[in-house]
């Protein structure tokens, strides 16, 4: 069973930085298009980066326009690891946040975020900002 492990979330000041991990066992995130999501209370599930796979060879990435120029998505091959870095963090941002992985040839991947696609999931993890 493929799963995914979220870490790094916790309680944060305004302006301040959390770096989220997604982690696998099992499988190579490479080869998957991985998507961070969020949900808020009483909200919606929401989009908020995603990145393709390495059989995407443009690299492509997504984010949300709520997020660009604060979060950054990235992978590290080396410890199967994708990171979303979350800088300039603001209240609105508290929500649990989620890990997906799906296969690159399922959606685009701004359709994965978009359409808030993802055929595995991580249990997520709780990011706070408030002072």
């Amino acid at each position: 069973q493929l799963q995914l492990v979220e870490s790094g979330g916790g309680l944060v000041q305004p302006g301040g930085s959390l770096r989220l991990s997604c982690a696998a066992s099992e499988f190579t995130l490479d080869y998957y298009n991985i998507g961070w999501f969020r949900q808020a209370p009483g909200k919606e599930r929401e989009g908020v980066s995603c990145i393709g796979s390495i059989m995407n060879s443009d690299g492509s990435t997504y984010y949300a326009d709520s997020v660009k120029g604060r979060f950054n998505i990235s992978r590290d091959n080396a410890k199967n690891t994708v990171y979303l870095q979350m800088n300039s963090l603001k209240p609105e941002d508290t929500a649990v946040y989620y890990c997906a992985a799906d296969t690159p040839w399922s959606a685009t991947v701004q359709a994965m975020c978009v359409m808030g696609l993802g055929h595995y999931w991580g249990q997520g993890t709780q990011v706070t900002v408030s002072s």
